[in-house]
């Protein structure tokens, strides 16, 4: 099940506005250990605070908005550092080879997005 921050976010930029975490605040508020996220702060000027239902009509598009940012976070610790890249890049230039562009085929093969 996707974050009420996610659905939010999405809502926001659906109707055209930049999502500022200044101008909306997703709060939980624990009680005897359920969770039960809600909306505590929302000035978006021209946009109207989303029922429960709008936000239920983004789970899947927040869903994939999840699992792509866990692929994401995924990908950048395996592509490497930037001075580890650019080593590959210098290499494969002087040589004549293809080792970062394997290296990085490799990574998005192991670590696919829907």
């Amino acid at each position: 099940m996707a974050s009420l921050y996610t659905k939010t976010k999405l809502y926001i930029e659906a109707n055209s506005k930049t999502f500022d975490d200044t101008k909306v605040k997703v709060q939980d508020d624990m009680v005897d250990g359920v969770s039960s996220p809600y909306i505590s702060i929302w000035n978006y000027d021209g946009l109207a605070k989303p029922t429960d239902e709008q936000l239920a009509s983004y789970e899947t598009a927040a869903n994939a908005a999840e699992t792509n940012a866990g692929i994401d976070a995924t990908r950048q610790t395996q592509y490497l550092s930037w001075q580890q890249q650019m080593e590959m890049i210098y290499k494969d230039q002087k040589n004549g080879t293809t080792t970062f562009k394997d290296h990085c085929d490799k990574v998005r093969s192991d670590n696919p997005k829907d």
